[in-house]
């Protein structure tokens, strides 16, 4: 089959904590915005593929929206769940069996961090016991080994965190949108050293669906033609130290980029869309905690281990910088409900190469973005898109 598959539609219901509305409530929701703004109804739709963790089953919606028959394939993978859904949704059209199709996400966690049982990881339970699935303390021991092989500061993860609230003021979906100061951030508690409250996400609720089509099917509904170049969904390679699964090789040079699952899922589709990490305009990136943005901006081949601080220095993933990272606030600002959470990294894109971003636009026109997930027990999924 020939061309592209396209984004033609786009829908969210915000992030946060949303009272009185279930998480399929915030799916149908994200459904409903996306099918309008595609201009198609829902007896169109020839397939959907949608993610939840907590939430219940994606395919239950079709009570809310219309039995129609539509073939609905539930997605369950960690944090990479849209991703998955959303390189499932595209392969369907792909391969020349569909040309309409809809990837959608939402949860709705309750208050509190995340509770992973170690049977859902294949892990025995003194892992638990022992508290060793308790992620604010994995993902705190992994930054300190980070900032002492390469010279990270706790202040350089205060601006990561300062910049997440101070882009989220213009993200209307966004569930933390009023700016904190640098000081504040860094003065806060500590939850797990060295991060303070400001510098973890929480988990959280929310809807996103992204409408998919052939390039044929894009142009008939006359839509501007945003291009999936590429989705990749990898798992982890051996000793890569990821969150339940932390091994770590011992080697002579400890400061050697090590192989994790987001660098090959990255490697591999910046092999499939034929460009380079130079070509991107504005990147979405896995931010659960401060460092994971820095630790991912090198996973993903922005920059060298260690030049994360002289980036956030010098301002160069602001708005207006080299490489926007993480424009509506990210997870940060966001929070994580983890069926929804790639997917709002799309939309987000989506938005942004369609110039809609506002107070949090992209200057001069972007032409590709990049979205990047992560999660455990160390799965990555990527997308580049071009208009």
């Amino acid at each position: 089959m020939s061309g592209d598959v396209c984004i033609v539609g786009i829908g969210i219901h915000r992030f946060g904590r949303t009272d009185g509305l279930s998480g399929v409530d915030q799916g149908v929701y994200a459904v409903r915005e996306a099918l309008a703004d595609a201009g198609v109804e829902w007896p169109q739709v020839q397939f959907a593929y949608g993610s939840s963790d907590a939430a219940g089953n994606p395919d239950s919606m079709v009570d809310r929206l219309g039995l129609t028959g539509v073939q609905f394939i539930n997605v369950r993978n960690g944090c990479a769940a849209g991703g998955s859904a959303l390189f499932s949704a595209q392969m369907a059209i792909k391969s020349g069996e569909f040309d309409l199709g809809l990837a959608v996400g939402f949860d709705k966690h309750p208050r509190g961090a995340f509770n992973a049982l170690p049977s859902e990881y294949n892990l025995p339970d003194w892992y638990g016991e022992v508290g060793q699935m308790v992620t604010t303390q994995f993902f705190a021991a992994k930054i300190m080994r980070y900032m002492s092989l390469f010279g990270i500061s706790q202040k350089t993860l205060g601006m990561v965190s300062e910049k997440a609230f101070r882009n989220a003021v213009h993200a209307p979906h966004a569930w933390r949108r009023q700016p904190v100061s640098l000081e504040e951030i860094l003065e806060a508690p500590l939850v797990s050293d060295p991060y303070t409250k400001y510098m973890f996400c929480s988990p959280a609720e929310g809807g996103v669906a992204l409408i998919l089509a052939s390039e044929k099917k894009a142009r008939e509904l006359g839509k501007p033609l945003i291009r999936l170049k590429a989705a990749t969904m990898r798992t982890r390679p051996p000793a890569s130290f990821e969150v339940f699964a932390p091994s770590v090789d011992v080697v002579a040079d400890d400061t050697r980029p090590r192989g994790t699952a987001s660098r090959i899922a990255s490697a591999d589709a910046y092999r499939l869309a034929g460009i380079g990490p130079g070509d991107i305009d504005v990147a979405q990136l896995q931010d659960t905690e401060a460092g994971a943005e820095l630790m991912h901006m090198a996973e993903n081949g922005f920059c060298a281990d260690g030049e994360q601080e002289q980036w956030l220095a010098e301002g160069r993933t602001e708005i207006n910088g080299a490489l926007p990272v993480n424009t509506d606030g990210g997870c940060l600002a966001c929070g994580e409900p983890i069926g929804a959470s790639g997917l709002r990294q799309v939309y987000e894109n989506v938005v942004q190469l369609r110039g809609d971003g506002g107070g949090r636009q992209v200057p001069n026109s972007p032409k590709t973005a990049y979205s990047h997930v992560y999660g455990a027990p160390g799965v990555s999924a990527v997308t580049i898109l071009e208009r």
